[in-house]
């Protein structure tokens, strides 16, 4: 039974909880969108405190590995990191897609749904305009359509649609709704990603030894960051501006 740290960045919702034998027994979370290379470090603390756990009773670290937002994979990435190095612990990456899968397949009284063969559960996450990371699961938690970025029409997820009802939740299936227009796709309201939901799965993968390397680890971009210069900050003049790309 194992105690790990859990940290959730990929989106919006900076997220940390403790997780001991697979069940987060403390969180703390805030989904404001902002902050999270303060809120984390803050949460980690309050967290850990709160449970008057030392780090090194800790037996891992399990980070959201992605895809997601660049900026709040490097802070969590980055941040489990530091702690592996400083506590001689190994690290644990679960996808963002995968553990937001697992909970609503796993729990689907909480939602007020049943768990049928038949259906299919598509997790996306908000990559802004009408962009989403997603991926398409059946009931056993096996992935039938792997990650990717997907720009949302009304053809969007069709040979799925025709076949089976598909369970679309997260924050990016919330500006589908309007587009996607099939009978067979439902949608689940409210679901964020969170640091409990990697508490079984990382459990799970600790008891397997499926650790990530600390040195070389990179979280699942999915896209290449681009870093732009608001307008309003832009000194116009006639020379050139350079925008940074990277």
């Amino acid at each position: 039974m194992a105690s790990i740290l859990c940290l959730e960045t990929s989106t919006e919702v900076c997220s940390v909880a403790l997780s001991v034998g697979g069940r987060a027994v403390t969180v703390r979370e805030d989904t404001s969108g902002k902050n999270h290379a303060l809120l984390l470090a803050r949460f980690i603390e309050e967290v850990m405190k709160e449970t008057n756990l030392p780090f090194s009773g800790l037996d891992a670290i399990a980070v959201s590995g992605g895809p997601g937002s660049y900026t709040g994979l490097r802070i969590g990435v980055s941040t489990a990191k530091g702690l592996c190095y400083a506590s001689s612990l190994p690290m644990i990456a679960i996808s963002s897609l995968e553990a937001m899968a697992y909970h609503v397949i796993n729990k689907p009284y909480i939602f007020g749904i049943e768990k049928k063969e038949s259906v299919l559960y598509c997790p996306m996450i908000d990559a802004r305009r009408m962009e989403v990371y997603a991926s398409v699961y059946n009931h056993a938690m096996e992935k039938i359509r792997r990650i990717q970025a997907d720009v949302i029409d009304q053809g969007s997820f069709a040979s799925f649609l025709e076949i089976h009802k598909i369970l679309f939740f997260g924050n990016g299936a919330d500006k589908c709704k309007t587009t996607l227009q099939h009978p067979n796709a439902l949608f689940i309201d409210h679901i964020t990603t969170s640091a409990c939901y990697l508490a079984e799965l990382a459990e799970t993968a600790f008891n397997a030894g499926n650790f990530v390397d600390v040195a070389y680890y990179e979280p699942y971009y999915l896209k290449d960051f681009v870093a732009t210069i608001p307008t309003k900050n832009i000194f116009h003049s006639n020379k050139d501006t350079n925008l940074l790309q990277g």
